[in-house]
């Protein structure tokens, strides 16, 4: 059975949750990659695909990124001292330069960091960061126009050149 892809896939990684809201509510301009701090339990949660980002934010404290507003659900199997809490703040690993570059456009853009999808890469839990404006209601609905019409034309484009 062939493996199905998705839209953001890349060569080597393994996707484990996306966050559509987070394109639609958010004029993305930047992303970057960012490992994350886990418990043995998330990643056994994270490898059954049980996770949340859906009202999730990142949040810049005492010079550390810190992901706020993941789900991630208890590993059926961990309980006791392995089990984690699924709502915690977890921390980000950023180089120094990277978080104060965010905190510097954070404050003087009012720009924010939301988390567009968590992936497996070589092994390892990658978080994939968008920085963005939030788009107003009017925003999302040019968005839509303009995403549709470019759909529309692609269209086109593809009936002209089979018919060549």
């Amino acid at each position: 059975m062939a493996k199905k892809k998705t839209r953001d896939a890349k060569p080597g990684t393994k996707l484990i949750a996306g966050n559509r809201v987070a394109r639609r509510n958010y004029a993305i301009d930047d992303t970057l990659e960012a490992g994350i701090v886990l418990l043995g339990s998330e990643v056994k949660s994270m490898r059954e695909a049980q996770v949340q980002l859906a009202d999730s934010y990142v949040r810049i404290r005492d010079g550390e990124a810190w992901l706020e507003g993941v789900h991630v659900a208890p590993y059926l199997f961990a309980v006791g001292i392995g089990a984690h809490d699924p709502d915690r703040p977890r921390k980000l690993l950023l180089h120094r330069d990277e978080i104060t570059r965010l905190k510097a456009r954070i404050d003087q853009e009012r720009v924010s960091v939301v988390p567009l999808s968590l992936y497996f890469k070589e092994g390892r839990v990658k978080v994939e960061l968008g920085v963005g404006k939030g788009r107003t209601r009017g925003d999302k609905r040019q968005a839509i126009v303009e995403r549709d019409t470019q759909r529309e034309t692609e269209r086109e484009l593809a009936r002209y050149r089979k018919g060549m």
